[in-house]
């Protein structure tokens, strides 16, 4: 469920903080500093557009470089916190073996 319009979108006032010192550097600048976080419940506002943020996923930061696309998305969504282990048992191995024997001849 989403953010009530009334309440206006959410950006953690420290994070802010951290994002209106950076807006004071050059463009070129901004990308050799990125802005450390645990605030995966912020949203991207415009402004974040072109920075850098390390974004934690409890267990290491993610390196995330804000674009035009992800305005009004959380930061959360582009460091995931689960990692895929793929799928399959003794028949996927098989086919593993297959393709890695067929590569290699």
């Amino acid at each position: 469920m989403g953010r009530s319009l009334k309440k206006g979108v959410y950006v953690n006032p420290k994070l802010m903080k951290k994002v209106e010192k950076l807006l004071k550097l050059p463009l070129e600048e901004r990308d050799k500093y990125p802005i450390k976080t645990w605030s995966r419940d912020s949203t991207i506002i415009p402004e974040m557009v072109g920075m850098v943020f390390d974004v934690h996923n409890g267990k290491q930061f993610i390196r995330v470089k804000v674009i035009e696309d992800m305005v009004g998305h959380r930061l959360g969504e582009f460091a995931p916190t689960r990692k895929f282990i793929k799928h399959g048992g003794k028949l996927q191995r098989e086919l593993e073996a297959k393709a890695a024997k067929a590569q290699s001849q």
